[in-house]
């Protein structure tokens, strides 16, 4: 059985620790599935088993790794670049490999710069899989992904082995891992089965410690008030010895004698308590409720289009569209990729320079927030941040300690963030706003899946009128009350 072994890893960036004596074992042919909050260490660790980071400890295996997304120069076409990650790729393994992606063999004659980037994502995951002898470290490769996309992908994953894959999906996770590999706050845990089989498994863990410290949390203060009553018996017995009245001081010292062994066995007791109570809840990850600043519309329609169509200058995106949405509404817009979602989400949000036909009718004065899918832009300190937006900055940095945020990260610049916190930055701002329509364009890539369900319970408690792109399918499913189909 080919194994990865990892002994006593050990990783820090400056005076944070990452990884304290991580220890564990791999077998190559696993379909592991890395989850964990963002800024946990989830990419950390590819790159540690890729050699790209430095370490202390030993990693041991028989295998090679390979990292996705793989960085490469392009060549003239698509097949010429995949030779790049693979020298050894025959044309007519790739072109089958390809097809289990629904992507057509013409694809691998074009520039690799003019594919789609969901076309790209197939085709470097198809190329890596033709190498012999590797393990694979995917990470996050749906974040360019639509619904189908997503699909296309969970089921050729399904064919497969031997990789850690990194994704905030958990229907994908549950469709295409058979072990999950889960950075906590204190530990890694590995555990066999789906994510849902961990979650489920995790929540029953954190309850029963819950329980227990809760249990052990009275006994102490029990043993504590039992402690000091023996003490203090012992004390006045002790002291009672002296004066002409006593005629077995002997007795009396040995009572006090006892009383006070008893005293020091409540202490012993209590101390195990509450070494035990000391060893809970290191791994409980507290989903404090958020709340979204929402300003409910005094009118019930809030948008409506008829004939709606849309053009990047002589050429349509989508045509003849119709709709309305009013207070309350959670509208999904769907369609492929290029059907024009982000230009409908723009358009919405207040032009973002889209020419179109038809009526759009938005009331004046409407307040709306607009979540844009891209992070790139965020740079700088968090409190020029803070002041540029005109935020409230407790409220707003309340929001991101309960998205688990570290204080300390409040002195970084943006740029240094992850790209979970940097969209954790940007859903923060919108909850901030006290708006009566939430645009929000994929709000959820690269966010970590314990935030999303704070989310969704937020949205689900608060109600807000929003219109939104989305991908992840349990997310929809849960919060979209209605639909906006878009075709080509």
């Amino acid at each position: 059985m080919p194994l990865i072994d990892i002994k006593n890893l050990n990783f820090s960036y400056g005076s944070n620790t990452v990884f304290e004596n991580v220890n564990i074992q791999i077998d190559s042919n696993w379909k592991l599935g890395l989850v964990g909050r963002n800024g946990r260490g989830k990419t950390t660790l590819l790159k540690i088993l890729k050699g790209e980071l430095e370490y202390t400890g030993a990693i041991s295996s028989s295998v090679d790794f390979d990292y996705f997304p793989f960085e490469t120069e392009t060549a003239p076409t698509t097949l010429e670049t995949l030779r790049l990650i693979n020298p050894q790729l025959k044309e007519w393994e790739i072109i089958k490999e390809l097809s289990l992606l629904s992507v057509e063999e013409e694809t691998l004659y074009r520039p690799f710069d003019s594919l789609s980037l969901g076309e790209q994502t197939k085709a470097m995951l198809a190329a890596l899989f033709t190498k012999g002898n590797n393990f694979l470290l995917i990470d996050e490769p749906t974040n360019h992904l639509d619904v189908l996309g997503r699909k296309i992908v969970n089921d050729y994953l399904k064919t497969k082995k031997g990789f850690i894959i990194v994704s905030h999906d958990r229907v994908f996770l549950d469709s295409c891992v058979d072990y999950i590999l889960s950075i906590n706050r204190n530990n890694i845990e590995l555990q066999k089965g789906d994510f849902s089989s961990y979650f489920e498994n995790k929540q029953m863990q954190d309850n029963f410690e819950t329980l227990q410290n809760r249990k052990l949390k009275k006994e102490i203060k029990k043993l504590e008030q039992s402690a000091r009553q023996s003490a203090a018996w012992s004390n006045k017995i002790e002291g009672s010895k002296i004066g002409a009245h006593v005629y077995d001081r002997g007795f009396v010292g040995h009572k006090a004698a006892k009383m006070m062994k008893r005293s020091k066995n409540i202490e012993k007791r209590k101390e195990k308590a509450a070494e035990d109570k000391s060893a809970l809840m290191k791994n409980i990850d507290n989903y404090e409720d958020i709340t979204l600043k929402y300003v409910p519309y005094h009118k019930s329609n809030l948008v409506s289009a008829e004939g709606l169509s849309a053009f990047y200058g002589d050429k349509a995106v989508f045509k003849d569209l119709s709709f309305n949405i009013n207070v309350g509404d959670r509208v999904c817009i769907r369609g492929k990729n290029g059907a024009g979602k982000s230009s409908l989400i723009k358009l919405l949000a207040g032009g973002g320079g889209v020419d179109y036909t038809g009526k759009l009718r938005i009331p004046p004065g409407l307040k709306i927030s607009y979540l844009t899918q891209v992070t790139s832009y965020l740079k700088g300190p968090l409190k020029e941040y803070i002041m540029d937006q005109n935020l409230d900055e407790a409220f707003f940095k309340t929001i991101l300690r309960k998205l688990d945020f570290g204080r300390e990260q409040f002195d970084f610049n943006l740029e240094s963030y992850s790209e979970g916190q940097r969209k954790k930055v940007l859903v923060a701002k919108s909850i901030c706003e006290g708006a009566n329509l939430f645009i929000w364009d994929e709000p959820l890539n690269y966010i970590d899946i314990f935030s999303k369900i704070q989310i969704e319970d937020m949205i689900l408690k608060v109600n807000p009128t929003m219109v939104f792109v989305e991908h992840d399918e349990a997310f929809v499913n849960k919060i979209a009350t209605g639909f906006i189909d878009l075709k080509i």
